[in-house]
């Protein structure tokens, strides 16, 4: 924690950048066929850092896009207000 993921060349890459996957390039999700399903899920890897890892890259993504604009909205709020809202509803469903 606290350095680079190993895949990361500053040379070849750039400016380190948070929200960005430095691993191998592999077919996106939307693009896998139903039957190639299997292998590309047995590609994929989840060892609990690679699963903490994706995590803050979809955190970092979404910070990004709706809390560090200039000119930011109500959405962050909104959209925390509505996870919250989802999570107690999921919560007490059987209640």
């Amino acid at each position: 924690i606290g350095e680079y993921p190993p895949e990361y060349n500053p040379r070849v890459h750039g400016p380190y950048y948070p929200s960005r996957y430095y691993g191998k390039a592999d077919t996106k999700f939307t693009q896998v066929k139903l039957g190639e399903m299997g292998q590309w899920l047995g590609r994929r890897n989840y060892d609990p850092l690679s699963m903490l890892r994706c995590i803050g890259r979809g955190w970092t993504r979404w910070q990004m896009k709706w809390m560090m604009p200039k000119r930011a909205s109500i959405a962050p709020v909104v959209q925390f207000c509505m996870g919250v809202s989802l999570f107690f509803y999921v919560n007490n469903y059987r209640r």
